[in-house]
């Protein structure tokens, strides 16, 4: 996070709704090491499902192993060819990679004077990617805070059509152990925040 960012007042239920689209998108872009391992086995949820999730994960976390995790991200995500999930807007929308979607999301990218990173190469649309995109947008990174109306636009336009399936697809995938918890925990919060998007919106 810039200092710029830090400085801004944000709400802080609002700060967390960040940390935590900051968080999925770091356990999504890369495997897991020991730091985030660690990191992830000291959360502690409470009696929501939510909660519930992110004490699962916790429990997970704890029991595995970076080398273990990383087998896994690669058999998931990266694969010989493709790995058995592809976490791509477009794939989920239409069924192909590099499709209206992800030019409907970097028209959007511009709008918002999001660039991507110069060392990241694989489209923008991906889960991991849209996930700091939105905690970006709620803390300012990209300028001011997004109003919650530009938030709720956004994610129904990139994030809602197809998170939950993902999310679902991921907690049920044949490779999934570390990353099951992490799916549980995804599906939940995309659940929350489509409702309070949908309450904020009547």
């Amino acid at each position: 996070m810039s200092a710029e960012a830090q400085t801004i007042d944000v709400a802080p239920e609002d700060r967390l709704r960040a940390d935590l689209y900051n968080f999925m998108g770091l356990l999504l872009a890369r495997p897991a090491d020991q730091g985030t391992l660690d990191q992830t086995a000291s959360l502690s949820g409470d009696e929501s499902a939510l909660g519930e999730a992110v004490s699962g994960l916790a429990r997970v976390a704890k029991a595995s192993k970076p080398k273990a995790v990383e087998r896994e991200f690669n058999a998931l995500f990266i694969g010989l060819g493709r790995g058995e999930l592809l976490p791509y807007a477009s794939y989920y929308l239409t069924g192909f990679l590099n499709e209206k979607p992800l030019a409907r999301l970097r028209q959007d990218m511009a709008a918002h004077q999001m660039t991507r990173a110069e060392n990241v190469f694989e489209p923008e649309d991906s889960m991991a990617s849209l996930m700091e995109m939105m905690a970006g947008m709620i803390v300012g990174r990209f300028g001011v805070p997004a109003t919650l109306e530009k938030q709720r636009t956004f994610f129904n336009n990139h994030i809602a059509p197809w998170a939950s399936h993902f999310y679902t697809d991921l907690e049920g995938a044949k490779t999934s152990v570390f990353y099951a918890s992490v799916g549980a925990v995804g599906r939940e919060f995309m659940a929350i925040e489509r409702e309070a998007f949908r309450m904020t919106a009547d």
